[in-house]
């Protein structure tokens, strides 16, 4: 039987757009992705529907960028609401939702002023400007080191990239921004090592992201407040990909004790729509004044609205408790299926719905093909790690759909198409 969509779109019109779109594409859009063949048209919850009218259960959400599903009624609702109203205004003058929705911040993460901006790179450049006005006001121009960690991203604007302890991500654009120092994910004595007198500030992923999910050790991140504290250097958590209740609470850096005293998010705050934000308590919320910084599109009244009803979606439907449910049985599954077959699965990490499924083979690439071809859509890293981030209203019965069709695609059930 058809949906309503695909009795609407001819097969030779959903050839002509997916072929027309593809070709666009490869001639006037610089070719910095890796795209596969298909074009999303659709979206509701946590499902996806490409241009021929295919379902896709979607566990990636636009890389944790949509907490509260695909169109949530009451988001789409407040965006068709606002931009009837006013879409932008500058920020020479008061914006109503802006400073509502830094109330709604600080109160959720216990910071006390915000810096609205476009995206988690604009944050963390935030951040980074931030600590370094910090450490000079206070103790003079040599207080300017940034210390952060192996394995971490945090964005590709040049200060972002230099926070980004990724030497595949910085090679082509060196020299970076000095004045960055680098400890390995997870080893305190060696960031203690280095954060000392001219540091600044540290900043460190709660649960590193693109790497492949690793989440940080309570013990490690306690470490560093206490590191941080010694030397009167701000302790940053960058929550931008971790954040907004996806590891089963709103912050991951709520599970460590760890209290920042600066905090970015974005992603998924306004369920798809551009925003980021830096947040900062104590001293730090003050460091920042007139003409220090500034965003010309950042907080407008439309990205504002689209945050303030996703984070009412986020309390009003259990979807951070839904977040920590769902990602201990999509863990339950996937380690039951390490067990009948060890030498496909290694493990699986993580915490909430942002998880990680290490391979045992370099087969992550192919895999994630065959699970796309299923309709499931994930993100392989790399040769050996499947990375898992589905918007939190994913349903148990979703969850074990990924399952089974993990299950069919490592060849653990009969299944003709991965045969072929």
């Amino acid at each position: 039987m058809l949906t309503h969509f695909e009795e609407t779109m001819s097969e030779s019109h959903v050839d002509k757009l997916l072929d027309k779109t593809i070709r666009l594409d490869q001639l006037r859009v610089m070719q910095t992705y890796r795209r596969a063949p298909i074009v999303f048209v659709r979206g509701q919850g946590a499902v996806l529907y490409d241009s021929d009218g295919r379902e896709y259960i979607d566990f990636l959400g636009g890389i944790a960028v949509t907490p509260v599903g695909h169109c949530h009624p009451h988001v789409t609702a407040a965006i068709h609401r606002q931009a009837g109203r006013l879409v932008h205004v500058s920020n020479l003058f008061h914006n109503e939702l802006q400073a509502q929705l830094a109330a709604e911040l600080c109160r959720l993460t216990g910071m006390e002023r915000a810096f609205f901006c476009n995206s988690g790179a604009e944050a963390v450049e935030t951040a980074l400007k931030l600590a370094r006005k910090w450490g000079k006001s206070r103790f003079g121009a040599e207080c300017s080191q940034l210390v952060t960690f192996e394995g971490s991203f945090h964005g590709r604007t040049f200060g972002a990239l230099s926070a980004t302890a990724q030497p595949k991500y910085q090679a082509p654009f060196e020299p970076i921004v000095p004045g960055f120092a680098y400890a390995p994910f997870g080893d305190l004595e060696s960031a203690r090592s280095l954060i000392g007198e001219a540091t600044c500030g540290v900043l460190v992923e709660p649960v590193q992201g693109e790497s492949g999910v690793h989440p940080a050790e309570s013990a490690f991140m306690r470490g560093l407040r206490e590191a941080c504290n010694e030397s009167d250097a701000l302790l940053m958590c960058d929550e931008i990909q971790c954040g907004m209740g996806r590891s089963g609470r709103f912050l991951a850096s709520q599970w460590t004790e760890a209290n920042p005293d600066v905090i970015t998010l974005a992603k998924g705050l306004a369920s798809g729509l551009p925003i980021g934000v830096c947040l900062a308590r104590g001293g730090a919320a003050d460091v920042l004044t007139a003409g220090d910084h500034g965003s010309t599109f950042g907080g407008q009244p439309l990205a504002c609205a689209a945050a303030l009803a996703t984070l009412e979606v986020l309390a009003n439907e259990g979807m951070v408790e839904n977040a920590a449910a769902r990602g201990l049985q999509l863990m339950t599954e996937v380690m039951e299926l390490a067990e009948r077959q060890p030498d496909r699965i290694a493990g699986i990490r993580g915490k909430g719905l942002m998880l990680a499924i290490e391979l045992a083979q370099p087969d992550a690439q192919s895999l994630g093909r065959l699970l796309l071809r299923r309709g499931v859509v994930v993100n392989a890293i790399g040769d050996r790690t499947l990375r898992l981030l589905p918007p939190l209203c994913i349903s148990r019965e979703q969850v074990a759909q990924f399952a089974s069709s993990l299950a069919l695609a490592l060849g653990d059930a009969p299944s003709t198409e991965v045969a072929a």
